[in-house]
């Protein structure tokens, strides 16, 4: 099957559950289509256990989906940077130091922690995963995905203040994880020794480099967009800056996240007012806000067909429903040991730590990195836990973020 006809099937799939959900389940749009994508899965396999073999067929055609190289090195620029956009700079800045701590310190102790709880708890099962593969599977499980924080905070009216935070961190976590990630593999690969000084050494080059890339080319692009008054060539040059932005960071070994990141909220919060004419303005933001939206529903529906790909046995199950709660009490344990430290100098709101551990919403970056991991008897284990954590995160925090953020502003 060719390219093209890959992506016609894939977006006639995602159109078709999209229409389902807005028609029938009436659930957010994301987390709608990743249920209608799930049904349908689970619906394919049930056929084939009736000898009607479209399972296969379909097994086929999603699996020549490489998932991993699809959001990593495609949509993921065009995603952070559509989410950056909006971000109000001046809102970040006066929390910068509480998204600062959570996305570094906050992201490497949860890594630490849930590699050593999920150490002990596959000692116990006897799979005897070695501890650089648990420190894999920590930093793979520990940022939170802007992709699916933002998609669901639509809709969850949280407080001005809790949002920034939510959003800023999760929108750079995500690239100092995706760094300690990519140094972990290093070492187990053998593509790097391990060293504590060279390992600082890069996560500061990669994510330090990063935004610097994205500075700079974020201030390129706005040079260029004031200079003309034309909505077509001002859209493309954003499309310029994503694609061949992200690309440039990769081949200068900077984080591509963080450098896209860094130009969205440079673009959005000095580009769009500065540089850009009204009219511009609302092409831009239409435009933007058409592919965030797009990519999302794409996204999820890959999430739920993945389904069709991996080996769920019994025990992989049963390890991955355990290790829910111990990232969660990881999550809760970096956060709530960051706000104490900051609440010594700044002031923090009540229930921020209980908000920042529920919001922790993992998604598709997990399981990208999890499909990036390389032939091991530890594989599969590592992909069908982070898969059942990631589709609990989406469901049950997803669906329950709203009610907790509308019963914590009843209390405040």
């Amino acid at each position: 099957m060719s390219v093209f006809a890959l992506i016609a099937v894939l977006l006639t799939v995602t159109a078709l559950l999209s229409w389902v959900n807005e028609r029938y389940l009436r659930m957010p749009h994301t987390i709608g289509v990743m249920t209608a994508a799930l049904i349908l899965s689970i619906v394919l396999t049930i056929l084939g256990h009736f000898g009607i073999v479209v399972d296969r067929w379909a097994e086929d055609v999603f699996g020549r989906i490489d998932f991993s190289i699809v959001l990593m090195k495609g949509m993921l620029s065009f995603l952070l940077f559509a989410g950056a956009l909006h971000v109000d700079l001046s809102a970040l800045l006066q929390r910068k130091w509480t998204i600062l701590t959570l996305a570094t310190v906050g992201v490497v102790t949860s890594t630490f922690l849930v590699a050593g709880a999920f150490y002990l708890l596959t000692e116990a099962f006897g799979y005897h995963v070695p501890f650089m593969w648990a420190l894999l599977f920590g930093a793979l499980i520990s940022p939170t995905d802007p992709i699916a924080v933002l998609g669901i905070l639509k809709s969850a009216h949280a407080p001005e203040s809790l949002e920034t935070r939510i959003v800023g961190e999760s929108l750079f976590n995500d690239g100092v994880g995706v760094v300690i990630f990519s140094l972990f593999l290093g070492f187990v690969t053998g593509r790097k020794e391990f060293s504590w000084i060279g390992a600082g050494e890069l996560l500061l080059e990669e994510a330090v480099g990063g935004a610097i890339v994205g500075l700079i080319l974020g201030y390129l692009a706005y040079r260029m967009l004031r200079s003309v008054d034309n909505y077509t060539v001002e859209v493309l040059i954003t499309l310029a800056l994503v694609s061949g932005g992200y690309a440039l960071a990769g081949a200068l070994h900077t984080s591509g996240p963080i450098a896209m990141v860094v130009a969205g909220l440079f673009i959005g919060n000095h580009g769009r007012v500065f540089g850009m004419s009204d009219r511009t303005r609302r092409h831009l933001d239409t435009f933007w806000e058409l592919i965030d939206e797009v990519l999302n529903a794409l996204l999820f529906v890959m999430i739920g067909l993945e389904l069709l790909v991996l080996d769920f046995e019994p025990l992989y199950l049963l390890v991955g429903a355990l290790c829910i709660p111990l990232v969660l009490a990881a999550r809760a344990i970096s956060v709530g040991t960051s706000v104490t430290v900051l609440r010594r100098f700044l002031p923090i709101e009540r229930f921020t730590v209980r908000l920042l551990t529920w919001a922790g919403i993992r998604g598709g970056i997990s399981i990208a990195l999890a499909l990036a991991l390389p032939p091991s008897p530890h594989r599969g284990l590592i992909l069908v836990v982070t898969y059942v954590i990631v589709i609990f995160s989406i469901f049950v925090q997803g669906l329950s973020i709203g009610r907790l953020v509308r019963w914590t502003a009843a209390r405040t």
